[in-house]
């Protein structure tokens, strides 16, 4: 039986094919062609990254992990004790460590920005990876009601096979009981 896109979104999808999206289009093909439609998304992501991308993802990896935030207090720690007490008379930086401030201030706000972009290219991977899952999902609830659409074929072609069994099992009973009948009359 020669299916069609148009066919499967009538009986599935219930709906025209010129109301599906690309999307479910695509799914609707690969089920016809039985093709597979996964993919690694990862690597689509990482092939258009550019260097740019990839500097912004290592800046927010490496500025959001602990060992980071341990040697930040670290040298917090160490500009303070050093300005305080080392050098108590000839402070680099003396108490309220304005030069630190400013330090601090400029790394903030040049991190901020980078691992917002960096967030920014996390939420369209999701984007992409949710659109993915979709896609096989979709694929997925297709090749099911296909699946229970042929069980449902088999099943009737059987009932009816048995059905046509029983008709012509009553036909030999309804023979034989009429050579019944007619031995014990005769």
């Amino acid at each position: 039986m020669n299916k069609t896109v148009e066919d499967l979104s009538h009986r599935w999808l219930k709906r025209k094919p010129d109301g599906l999206t690309p999307l479910e289009s695509r799914v609707l093909k690969s089920t016809l062609e039985r093709t597979t439609i996964t993919r690694d998304t990862n690597k689509a992501v990482a092939f258009h990254s550019t260097y740019g991308d990839r500097v912004a993802d290592t800046i927010a990896r490496i500025g959001g992990s602990w060992s980071f935030i341990l040697g930040f207090i670290a040298f917090l720690v160490l500009w303070t004790f050093g300005n305080v007490w080392l050098l108590s008379r000839n402070a680099f930086d003396p108490y309220p460590f304005i030069f630190l401030n400013l330090v601090l201030s400029m790394v903030a706000a040049l991190q901020a920005p980078v691992i917002m972009m960096s967030q920014n290219r996390q939420t369209e991977r999701d984007r992409i990876d949710a659109a993915h899952d979709y896609e096989v999902n979709l694929k997925a609830e297709i090749e099911i009601m296909a699946l229970h659409e042929k069980l449902d074929e088999l099943r009737h072609s059987e009932l009816i096979g048995m059905r046509d069994e029983i008709l012509r099992m009553a036909e030999q009973i309804r023979r034989i009981d009429e050579k019944l009948t007619a031995r014990s009359a005769g």
